[in-house]
């Protein structure tokens, strides 16, 4: 009974891991058997060397192919926000929430963008919003906790 139990655990792990990453709109590599969007793989560098025009064209090339990719519309929020852009990081997050509502990666960076903008109670909604959707806790969740944490203490 244990050993099935075990092997339920981890067919259920491996199955939640891959959609997870991606629901976060992390760097991981293509899903095996998937060609990696040479675009996507060109936005993901450049936001790694915090080229933001660069991101932008990039993810909006892979935004343009699949108008349905919540990812992309969440990296496109990320380059957006990182350059300073809010509003149309918005934007971009809107669409990907739009399409996935229970992204992690978007719930995160909408609720670090709500700070920039000094709405900690739009930050903390969405920080409400990670807490439903990560029952056993994510990286998102704690992200978020920290940046508003950060956020509060400097206000104080």
């Amino acid at each position: 009974m244990t050993r099935l139990l075990a092997i339920a655990l981890l067919a259920a792990g491996s199955i939640l891991a891959v959609p997870a990453a991606y629901a976060a709109g992390d760097d991981s590599p293509a899903p095996p058997g998937a060609a990696a969007d040479p675009d996507a793989e060109a936005g993901k560098a450049a936001i790694r060397g915090k080229d933001w025009n660069a991101a932008i064209a990039a993810f909006g090339k892979v935004a343009a192919k699949d108008p349905k990719d919540a990812n992309a519309q969440n990296w496109l929020g990320y380059a957006y926000r990182m350059s300073g852009q809010l509003d149309l990081a918005f934007k971009h997050y809107g669409e990907a929430l739009r399409l996935d509502p229970r992204h992690r990666g978007a719930h995160e960076y909408i609720g670090e963008a709500y700070l920039m903008k000094g709405d900690l109670a739009k930050a903390k909604e969405h920080l409400a919003q990670l807490d439903r959707i990560c029952f056993f806790g994510c990286g998102e969740l704690n992200d978020l906790k920290k940046a508003i944490a950060a956020y509060e203490k400097q206000k104080k």
